[in-house]
């Protein structure tokens, strides 16, 4: 899987979130101020290039909807973070957060809970 970059991240949240959408709707949803049509028509082509959306014709046009699921590219996502900043180890990731945000004791423990139920199902 390839990464994103914050421009077709934004524009695959929209897909994800809309579940099939066109241009003119995904443009819709961006934030001020908005790129041009023609710039999230471009970016939508290249997710497509990249095999994170597809189209089907719909009237005139054209109806945008992601091939990759969030959870999927959340996990692809998660484990690049993983591997480029704490040598590959979810543990240092966690210990990076329980120093960083301050974690308390309860969240260190529904963390931990978490954890449990995982390995148990």
């Amino acid at each position: 899987m390839k990464t994103l970059t914050r421009a077709e991240e934004q524009i695959i949240r929209i897909l994800w979130e809309l579940g099939k959408a066109s241009v003119k709707q995904i443009r819709e949803r961006m934030p001020d101020p908005k790129p041009a049509v023609n710039t999230v028509s471009t970016i939508v082509r290249i997710l497509e290039n990249k095999g994170f959306v597809s189209h089907e014709k719909q009237g005139r046009g054209y109806v945008y909807y992601p091939l990759v699921r969030k959870e999927e590219y959340t996990r692809f996502s998660l484990r690049n973070l993983v591997n480029h900043y704490f040598d590959g180890s979810f543990k240092n990731l966690v210990s990076f957060f329980a120093r960083q945000e301050d974690l308390d004791v309860h969240e260190l423990e529904e963390i931990l809970n978490e954890l449990r139920q995982k390995r148990t199902s």
